[in-house]
């Protein structure tokens, strides 16, 4: 395999691929926003499932934005998931995070306002969840996410993304039932290092995405 993905949508089919020789039993596609989307596009029409979005939002570190110390993902309560070696290092403390939850959570909802439009999210109870990202780097996103998957009581849970350190690989894989990953580098670099294009995706571009899925969460 070539050891670049040419685009997020490249990524997809190759991961769709994969999936389908997994034969997964009613499954239902959630893409982590935005960046994963791209890529769960191309994996829902492969395996012709529901497309849905799991809203979660990095808390980066004061000063650092781009260094997550924890993530928060939409829920009743939400879950916060905090990455307490990264939030020492920063110098930040559990009341930093708190403090700054209810613009994440405001971000959180602006989003599903613009990117679902109305529609609600398929039923997951019983079925096959699949969990899409563009990559990993430390895993505090993702483990948010799965925590607020989890509450909606999947049968099965698989993790599928691009690129991942093998190290934050391995600490997932306990908490889910499968993973699909594709490239472990190492050492690994960063996400779009793997990548040949690895633009920014825009909201424009999410609710693009949905709108043209024929199998995504009906109104």
């Amino acid at each position: 395999m070539n050891q670049l993905f040419e685009d997020r949508a490249d990524a997809g089919r190759r991961l769709a691929r994969e999936l389908r020789k997994m034969k997964l039993r009613d499954p239902v596609i959630f893409a982590l926003p935005r960046g994963g989307v791209p890529v769960a596009a191309e994996v829902a029409r492969a395996l012709r499932a529901p497309l849905d979005l799991l809203l979660v939002h990095k808390i980066g570190a004061p000063g650092q934005p781009e260094v997550a110390v924890a993530a928060v993902a939409a829920g009743a309560p939400p879950v916060v998931e905090v990455c307490n070696e990264t939030l020492r290092l920063a110098g930040a403390s559990p009341d930093y995070v708190q403090g700054e939850l209810p613009l994440h959570l405001e971000e959180i909802e602006r989003r599903r306002r613009l990117y679902l439009q109305g529609r609600s999210s398929p039923p997951v109870a019983g079925r096959t969840a699949v969990l899409v990202d563009d990559g990993i780097a430390t895993g505090t996103t993702v483990r948010a996410a799965l925590r607020s998957l989890r509450d909606r009581r999947p049968e099965r849970i698989v993790l599928a993304v691009p690129v991942a350190p093998a190290a934050q690989l391995e600490r997932l894989r306990t908490e889910v039932d499968a993973v699909v990953c594709l490239l472990t580098p190492e050492p690994f670099v960063a996400v779009g290092a793997y990548y040949h294009h690895f633009n920014q995706t825009t909201d424009e571009q999410v609710v693009a995405l949905m709108a043209a899925q024929p199998w995504a969460a009906g109104p």
